[in-house]
């Protein structure tokens, strides 16, 4: 069995109602006759005025209309009916003794989706009845499917909003404890073991934290509910403040993370928080793939009417058929002391640097290291 024929097989005609049009009463009963037998609901018209009004009415599925008729022809009702909001997307099968190419042109012109010849054959009649028929029921299909999908979609979407938002505050709340504790505790008054599963439990802790952040952040992005809030702002002001909160962490794992100073002066046009988020996953994922030892630097520089912000690393490096999609895939990724990562921070800077007139970029060597950055739009008169 066929493919069309297995999906003809699925379809319940009598879901499915037929508006006949035609002035001729021996016309309307004979197709009312045949279609009946074919289990499709039927209603009828005898001219294109009450083809309009039943169209309206009764919303058929599909409209057998003749065209040649008293008052207005059925190419007129055709156009009147497409014009509608209500009645254009009904498929039309024209019922006609013209068959020249103009009349066939300018029935399609019209909006016909087929034409059916009189004197017609019965087994023709329902081959493009049934033809039209299965491509509205598999629009209703279609329709169903996205409507469902779009459902889905805003179920997890708030599910993960609810998510991030309610565990956020404990998280913070845990960190902060955490990273007490690490500073304050010495490794020789608890021993190696404890001190060593304290340390762990903070460096999840500020994974975990930063997870529900981007997490929130993300989904109020997808859903419309992030705004950018453009500000003047001197990036002096915004990223050695954001390197400083790192020094701490990078020094933990022995890694020295330094700000290095523009020799100009630049004030961007962007949203604050923004910026600072991208910058902060940049330099958290350089802090996961750097080895001890390594360092890693901040910068930023001009590049035409824009600021390129940079966050270098000198660590593992990335192989180079990720390269191309690295902000994108969303895949699961390790750092160097076992740091798990879920790429939603990634997906977040390309599409807040986006949001704000740049875009993010990389550069890396296997082996050697990388360099996220992205751009921003400068200030109009920078």
């Amino acid at each position: 069995m066929e493919l069309n024929d297995t999906f003809e097989s699925l379809i319940n005609r009598s879901d499915y109602k037929i508006l006949i049009v035609d002035d001729v009463v021996s016309n309307v009963l004979l197709l009312k006759i045949l279609l009946t037998n074919e289990k499709f609901q039927i209603c009828t018209a005898s001219n294109g005025e009450l083809c309009i009004e039943q169209a309206k009415k009764e919303k058929p599925d599909l409209i057998l209309l003749d065209v040649m008729m008293p008052g207005i022809s059925g190419f007129d009702t055709a156009t009147i009916l497409k014009k509608d909001p209500e009645t254009q997307d009904i498929p039309i099968i024209f019922l006609t003794a013209l068959n020249s190419p103009s009349d066939l042109v300018h029935g399609f012109q019209v909006g016909a989706n087929d034409f059916l010849s009189k004197p017609f054959n019965k087994e023709e009649l329902l081959m493009r009845v049934m033809h039209q028929i299965q491509l509205v029921a598999a629009k209703r299909i279609i329709v169903r499917q996205n409507e469902e999908l779009r459902r889905t979609i805003n179920n997890r979407d708030k599910m993960y909003s609810v998510i991030a938002h309610d565990l956020r505050s404990p998280m913070a709340s845990i960190r902060m404890v955490l990273n007490l504790a690490v500073n304050v505790v010495s490794r020789e008054a608890v021993g190696d073991e404890i001190f060593g599963l304290l340390d762990k439990a903070n460096r999840e802790s500020e994974e975990t934290h930063d997870l529900l952040d981007n997490l929130l952040k993300w989904t109020k992005s997808q859903t419309g509910r992030l705004n950018v809030v453009y500000q003047d702002t001197d990036l002096d002001d915004i990223v050695p403040g954001v390197v400083d909160i790192f020094v701490m962490i990078a020094e933990m794992k022995k890694i020295p993370l330094k700000f290095l100073p523009s020799d100009e002066k630049m004030t961007v046009h962007a949203d604050n928080d923004m910026i600072k988020t991208v910058i902060r996953n940049f330099i958290s994922n350089a802090i996961k793939f750097t080895p001890e030892g390594k360092g890693i630097e901040v910068f930023y520089k001009r590049e035409g009417d824009m600021a390129r912000i940079c966050v270098r690393d000198h660590g593992v490096g990335i192989a180079a058929d990720r390269v191309d999609t690295i902000f994108h895939k969303g895949e699961t990724t390790y750092g160097t002391g076992g740091e798990e990562g879920s790429g939603l921070g990634l997906q977040l800077c390309q599409d807040f640097a986006r949001r704000n007139g740049g875009d993010a970029y990389v550069e890396s060597v296997e082996g050697e290291g990388s360099t996220f950055s992205f751009t921003i739009p400068l200030k109009k008169d920078e």
